[in-house]
């Protein structure tokens, strides 16, 4: 991470100073730099500054919410859905439903077990069939 103003070598690290480009972003994330500049467009994780010359850049805060949003997505949510529920969770991270409209909240606590069951399910048979040709060399 690139420091706006570097801290003495023993003074604790204030992460809300340091800030990273996107290419060390997309490395520490291992999303690619058109995702990144893609989800910044569309609002699901914008930059937390621009440098002098325009280029983004993000804090650790920033990397937090990519990774929040990276788990959720195998749930298959769209970036909209995405957004709201990283915000309510960012909003309330010990009951992130109840800063939700009710049929929000309802609708992603369904979704989210119908489809935790879905992948659940399709792990399953992805571990049969790993069994199986793993069984035979």
């Amino acid at each position: 991470m690139t420091d706006r103003t570097a801290p003495a070598e023993d003074a604790p690290r204030d992460d809300s100073a340091a800030t990273m480009h996107i290419g060390e972003l997309a490395e520490r994330t291992g999303l690619s730099l058109r995702s990144l500049r893609h989800w910044d467009e569309v609002g699901l994780v914008q930059a937390s500054g621009r440098t002098e010359g325009g280029f983004r850049l993000y804090t650790a805060a920033d990397e937090r919410r990519i990774r929040l949003i990276m788990s959720m997505k195998p749930f298959g949510f769209t970036l909209e859905e995405l957004a709201e529920l990283a915000t309510a969770i960012e909003s309330s991270p010990t009951d992130p439903l109840a800063v939700l409209p009710a049929d929000r909240a309802t609708f992603f606590a369904t979704e989210m077990r119908t489809r935790r069951d879905k992948l659940a399910a399709q792990l399953q048979n992805a571990d049969a069939l790993l069994s199986r040709v793993s069984a035979n060399p």
